[in-house]
């Protein structure tokens, strides 16, 4: 009976110890799976961190070269705006200037070199002279001289003998208006068709044009673009 006894004692503790054994073992693969869980939350967790930065990173950068790009393109707005003003006064201080001589003894002459430019310009031989209501009598005293002026240039360049016919408008509906023209002329011919404008406003744009680079170079360019 005691044989018996002690063999059950046996059994038992072995299942006990068998038991112990199956639990530590179990305790050890969980803490092991939920260290690894822990390592890959916190992996995964960092790497989302991570690219969260670097997209507010990106974010940041792309907000910064925008704010950069314009307040670039506000600068050279700006710029350009000031630049055109100041290139607008020029353009008043020279017409001002030009728009003087009309009340100086030079005027007939100039009227008359602006008709001859003209016929040389269109090379027609009928022609009809444009001009402000107040530059009129001035044209018809002027035009004789222009068309033999024009003829012997002709004559000395090319050997050609022209005879040119020069009328002045006094159509006041044709006539230039002093607001839009501060003297000079306009030479037509072919009804119309045929147009060179030598007025003094579009002698001022033709230089105006001509000469911008060198504005530009004398006001800016040589002072490093500022305004």
């Amino acid at each position: 009976m005691a044989g018996g006894e002690q063999q059950i004692r046996q059994m038992v503790n072995f299942i006990l110890q068998e038991a112990h054994e199956k639990a530590n073992e179990i305790r050890i693969k969980t803490e092991h799976d939920f260290n690894i869980e822990k390592q890959m939350i916190i992996h995964k967790a960092k790497i989302a961190i991570t690219e969260e930065y670097k997209a507010k990173e990106r974010a940041r950068e792309v907000e910064a070269r925008i704010a950069r790009s314009t307040a670039i393109g506000d600068a050279r707005v700006k710029k350009m705006r000031v630049r055109d003003e100041l290139l607008g006064k020029l353009v008043a201080q020279a017409k001002a200037e030009v728009a003087k001589v009309v009340d100086t003894p030079a005027y007939p002459e100039l009227i008359k070199k602006l008709i001859v430019q003209a016929l040389i310009k269109i090379e027609e031989e009928d022609c009809v002279v444009l001009c402000r209501q107040a530059d009129v009598g001035l044209c018809q005293s002027q035009a004789a001289s222009a068309i033999q002026t024009y003829k012997d240039i002709i004559a000395k360049e090319t050997g050609e003998k022209l005879n040119p016919k020069v009328t002045v408008n006094t159509d006041a509906k044709k006539m230039l208006q002093d607001h839009s023209c501060m003297g000079g002329i306009v030479l037509t011919a072919c009804h119309g068709r045929i147009v060179c404008d030598n007025t003094l406003d579009a002698r001022i744009q033709l230089t105006y044009s001509e000469l911008l680079p060198e504005i530009r170079n004398e006001l800016w360019d040589k002072h490093g673009g500022a305004v």
